[in-house]
């Protein structure tokens, strides 16, 4: 039984296009969601490191080594059983840096574009022995179905297909993640079909060719010699390298960082995927001894690599011999396109990139697209060409063994990387090529048929196919051996030191509280416009915005930082982890240290130990308790608080303080004092920057009412805390001060009016007394000159009256009424009922009032009495006023406060009386035109209302006349919530 060679490519190509189905209708979103991103799918998405491994190296390995094959396995499923100590620290960097392969994270550790270059230069050699072996399987067993078909042709078309999927699907435009959901679901799909195919081959072997378990035993028992092959000894070596090579490969092969790491869906995934592949794995390895044991029942006369098609073949099943070949071609498929387009990354990031910077390009995302899909065509060209020089001459294992054992030189680094903070870059490259070097001569060379340099030094032990084991524990050890004593001998740099406290398992960065040179998000856009255009620019600062969850536009420093650093890890996915530091310090940098080192960023550290509380146990999470019940204290403390760093940036603000202000700590903390909003930024910066250590009864107005309060400081520098700063304390005094008001009002007012009564009684009787003979000597004369001295008495009388009425009224106002029983006033409505006042009397006509206070201008206070303001002020204003003259009353809003101006056309005050104007009795006019205390009365109102009063004359210097009275009052504003608002427009 055979098959034509075009039937297989039929086959092939229909198999193919059903891949390319499945990844086509899951990027399309056809598919739920759910199931996408179903962990199952993710943990069969792993079974891509079997490869061509699990449906045909496997048996010939269990043919040559019987029981060691299952190294292949037990490696990598110990490294997934160990995922919690092993695979999540990965993970971690993985996702907080966007480092999207081995190369990334090496380049990252080390702080070394040579490192990730070695990296990428060391998995893309190993990795040709691995895709040839793909390539090999595939060709041999097309020609084992098809004896017409051509190998190389087969090895042509295959190649071909893969790189058509790898660019479809592996390769596409895809900036803002770097998941290929519809290339995973592809591969998941590529594993089912090999775990069927293999479980398949086996029941059908073991009832159709054994007749069930019983047939099976009695074949063992009677054919032990051939049976008896499927053993293990410990005295081979090869599985041991097998399984190290193995549990390496969770950590270092291309496909398995890829599918692992950056495909994905979530840490919940890995958890699972920590029992699931091992569960996979054994499903895959069951079958392999029942498929073995019947090839050599069926005398199958294919090498034990191909018995799973030389079994269908014997059966003379198409069907099964064409499932097999499918899946066969399923496994190679899938690890070749998972490789190459890992591969292709690690070549773009740590080769091209560095080498070319695409400054100058429209749009980099196309570009890097295109790059890719050429260094995957680069990379399946290479592959091809390495084996039809070498690999078609190899046996599979022997490449099998090449390619992890290259890869395994990488493992040191790796585990480094986690466990290792005294590793530096010098210390891993040196170990990287003496290790390489070691594999180059002792493994590459002599296997691949071309130089053998240990065969011409005559030496007692050449690599041969039984013996490679050693010389890849060789290779490792000279490797572990050089990076040690490298590291060890040189010190490492200050910026790797702080990589590797950020990478290694439970330690702390402590980055530095540094200013920028940019003061926004904008200025970030105008920075990277140089090396990445403005439309990336804007795209990749709007993309790391958005993942933070800040505002369009952000000043603050923390968030600043924090944005710099998500921007940077953003590009590391994108351009790679060196291209991306290098661009971010070179265009986002920081401003020159003015002296020594700066303070520690509170907030990051506050932050991470956030992350890591559900990770503390022992004594730290007893530290841990301990620091968030002081920090609570902090935060529940009844007075306001905040604390203040050395350049001004606030680190902590309680909630008194949120409370007080209306500023929330989420808005504030991470910003500096200068961006909050007034009155705020002028009290607190003012008194920051200050000598002064504490501050009493400062008055602030507050949304129209005044408040006082007392600011104390203290200096945080210490033993404990060198960084220094200041801790700002702010006292409320405004219920205390209202209260001394009131008292003093009171005693004011009781001694006022003992006096007022007192006069009343001692003045008031005799004027009436005296008012009343003056009235009957009206009656009894009619001489014109003693009715005209009756009236001027009466006159006198009732002007001593009005003085007493003013006193009285004076007594009764005090300097402050409760505040609370103010309400908002329109000052134009007051002025205008004055107007209106002041007009019902004749004097009134004599002049002119402009009313041009604007409508929208309120104040809080008693309407009443401010009335009684301006009709004083504005009969003042009359009473100087030539004929036809006019008086104009005008207002505006100055930030707080609400300005009236009164101003009037007279012939003014004199300079030596300005300054008394205000004391009670005190008058300028004629004796019978005014008591002396209407402005006593406006001042004791003006202060009741917490405002002030300046009078100014000349009013018009150039003509010397006039006078303008200037009110300055505390302002009524509706309560407002919008202070990030506020502080973005004052930023």
């Amino acid at each position: 039984m055979s098959f034509s060679a075009t039937g297989l490519v039929l086959t092939s190509l229909l198999y193919l296009l059903l891949l390319f189905g499945v990844a086509w209708i899951t990027e399309q979103g056809l598919l739920p969601r759910h199931w996408v991103r179903h962990p199952l799918v993710y943990i069969l998405s792993l079974g891509v490191y079997a490869g061509i491994w699990a449906v045909y190296a496997a048996v010939g390995m269990a043919a040559d080594s019987g029981y060691g094959f299952l190294a292949y396995y037990l490696g990598i499923s110990g490294a997934f059983l160990l995922a919690p100590v092993l695979l999540n620290p990965v993970m971690r960097i993985c996702r907080a840096y966007q480092l999207t392969s081995l190369a990334d994270l090496f380049a990252y550790r080390y702080r070394s574009q040579w490192a990730g270059t070695l990296v990428t230069l060391c998995a893309g050699g190993a990795l040709l022995a691995l895709l040839s072996m793909q390539i090999q399987a595939v060709a041999l067993s097309a020609s084992i179905l098809a004896p017409d078909s051509s190998p190389k042709a087969m090895s042509v078309l295959f190649c071909l297909i893969v790189l058509l999927f790898a660019i479809l699907f592996g390769a596409r435009r895809n900036q803002n993640s770097e998941n290929h959901q519809g290339l995973v679901l592809a591969i998941a799909f590529d594993s089912v079909v090999k775990v069927s195919a293999l479980l398949a081959l086996g029941l059908v072997v073991l009832f159709q060719v054994f007749g069930g378990m019983d047939g099976l035993d009695q074949w063992l028992a009677l054919n032990k010699p051939d049976a008896g092959s499927l053993t293990l000894t410990l005295d081979d070596g090869s599985w041991r390298a097998l399984m190290l090579m193995s549990f390496a490969a969770a950590l270092v092969l291309p496909h398995m960082y890829h599918m692992t790491f950056s495909e994905n869906p979530s840490p919940k995934a890995l958890a699972k995927a920590s029992w699931g592949l091992p569960l996979y794995l054994l499903l895959l390895a069951l079958p392999v001894p029942v498929i073995l044991w019947g090839g050599q029942a069926l005398e199958v006369d294919t090498d034990p690599n191909f018995f799973v098609l030389g079994i269908a073949l014997a059966l003379d099943s198409p069907a099964l011999a064409l499932f097999m070949y499918v899946a066969g071609l399923s496994a190679a498929s899938g690890l070749m396109i998972v490789s190459t387009l890992a591969l292709a990354g690690m070549v773009l990031n740590h080769v091209v990139l560095p080498l070319k910077t695409p400054r100058d390009q429209g749009d980099i995302y196309r570009w890097l697209q295109w790059v890719k899909r050429l260094l995957i065509a680069v990379i399946i060209f290479c592959a091809l060409l390495f084996h039809e020089a070498v690999g078609q001459h190899l046996d599979l294992a022997i490449l099998g063994a090449i390619s992890l054992s290259g890869m395994l030189q990488l493992l040191p680094g790796a585990l480094g990387v986690i466990y290792w903070p005294e590793g530096n870059r010098r210390g891993l490259i040196a170990g990287l090529i003496a290790g390489l070097a070691v594999w180059l001569v002792a493994l590459v060379l002599p296997f691949s048929h071309t130089i053998n340099p240990l065969a011409w030094l005559d030496l007692p032990l050449v690599p041969n196919y039984d013996n490679w084991h050693i010389f890849t524990f060789i290779s490792l050890t000279v490797n572990v051996a050089v990076f040690g004593l490298f590291s060890i001998l040189s010190a490492s740099s200050a910026e790797e030191t702080s990589a590797a406290q950020a990478c290694s398992l439970g330690a702390l960065s402590r980055p530095q509280r540094r200013e920028l040179l940019a003061s926004s998000s904008d200025d970030f856009i105008k920075q990277l416009a140089e090396p990445l255009g403005y439309g990336v620019a804007r795209r990749e600062v709007e993309r790391a915005l958005a993942q933070l969850k800040l505002p369009n536009v952000e000043y603050r420093p923390y968030q600043l930082r924090r944005l710099r650093d998500q921007i940077e890890a953003n590009l590391s996915g994108l351009l790679g982890p060196s291209v991306a530091r290098d661009m971010v310090k070179r265009h986002l940098g920081f401003k020159p240290l003015a002296r020594g080192a700066t303070g520690q960023d509170i907030r990051y550290v506050e932050r991470a130990l956030g992350d890591y509380q559900n990770r503390l146990t022992g004594l730290a999470r007893e530290l841990d308790n301990l620091r968030r019940h002081y920090r609570q204290t902090l935060q529940n403390l009844p007075i306001p608080a905040c604390s203040v760093g050395e350049d001004g940036e606030i680190l902590m603000w309680n909630q008194a303080m949120a409370t007080l202000t209306g500023i929330t700590a989420d808005d504030v903390v991470g910003a500096r004092l200068a961006a909050l909003p007034e009155p705020w930024h002028q009290l607190l910066e003012d008194f920051n920057r200050g000598e002064d250590q504490h501050r009493y009864k400062h008055r602030l107005d507050l949304r129209g009412k005044p408040h006082w309060f007392n600011l104390h400081k203290a200096a945080l520098s210490g033993p404990d805390h060198p960084e220094g700063g200041n801790i700002i304390l702010v006292e409320d005094q405004t219920e205390t001060r209202l209260l001394e008001d009131e008292l003093m009002h009171s005693e004011r007012l009781a001694s006022v009016g003992r006096l007022a009564a007192g006069v009343a009684h001692e003045i008031g009787n005799p004027v009436t007394g005296i008012s009343s003979l003056a009235q009957n000597l009206k009656l009894e004369t009619d001489d014109p000159a003693i009715l005209d001295t009756a009236d001027q008495i009466q006159q006198q009388t009732r002007r001593i009256s009005t003085i007493l009425q003013s006193l009285m009224n004076f007594a009764r106002t005090g300097n402050h009424a409760q505040a609370n029983r103010y309400e908002p006033v329109s000052i134009r409505r007051c002025v205008q009922e004055s107007i209106n006042l002041l007009s019902l009397s004749d004097k009134g006509t004599r002049v002119h009032y402009l009313n041009q206070v604007p409508d929208d201008l309120q104040v809080l206070g008693d309407e009443q009495r401010l009335v009684q303001v301006f009709v004083n002020l504005l009969t003042n204003a009359r009473d100087a006023s030539p004929d036809g003259g006019h008086i104009r009353v005008s207002g505006n809003l100055d930030s707080y406060s609400a300005i009236i101006e009164v101003i009037d056309e007279g012939s003014g005050i004199p300079e030596d009386q300005l300054d008394h104007i205000f004391e009670p009795f005190y008058t300028t006019k004629a004796p019978d035109k005014g008591t002396g205390l209407g402005l006593s009365l406006v001042y004791s109102i003006v202060e009741e209302h917490y405002g002030n009063i300046q009078v100014e004359s000349p009013a018009d210097p150039e003509s010397g006349a006039g006078t303008c009275v200037r009110l300055r009052l505390p302002a009524y504003q509706p309560e407002s919530g919008d202070t990030a608002a506020a502080m973005n427009e004052r930023s």
